[in-house]
């Protein structure tokens, strides 16, 4: 993966978690939406590290395995993100920034999988 582009995606997948920091620390705290915050801050930061760890892997197969593994965390994070607003917790414009970011980091770690996988 090109260096540069590599830098620039440990940047934002370092902002989305921070963006889902801050988000957590304003939810109401209500039981409801505190157990469902928990479990979007721990995804919602997963991704970075998982991107991180990738970008040490050892091997093809392994960077496949840890994006994948940070693709799973993305997709849980936008379930919790949905359950927020359809369960009336947070307004869904309060959301549409992040849910943007969530498309787009997906759509880049999908492309950074086939590329790795038409590698080996």
């Amino acid at each position: 993966m090109n260096e540069r582009r590599g830098d620039d995606l440990a940047k934002r997948t370092k902002g989305f978690a921070l963006r889902v920091i801050r988000l957590y620390g304003s939810l109401p705290k209500t039981t409801t939406a505190q157990v469902i915050g928990k479990q979007m801050l721990r995804s919602g930061t997963s991704l970075g590290a998982h991107y991180r760890e990738a970008m040490r892997a050892r091997s093809t197969k392994e960077f496949i395995s840890k994006i994948e593994g940070g693709l799973q965390e993305l997709e849980e994070t936008v379930y919790w993100f949905e359950l927020l607003t359809e369960g009336n917790i947070i307004p869904e414009i309060r959301l549409s920034e992040l849910m943007s970011e969530a498309n787009e980091l997906t759509a880049i770690l999908v492309a950074s999988v086939r590329t790795a996988k038409k590698r080996l």
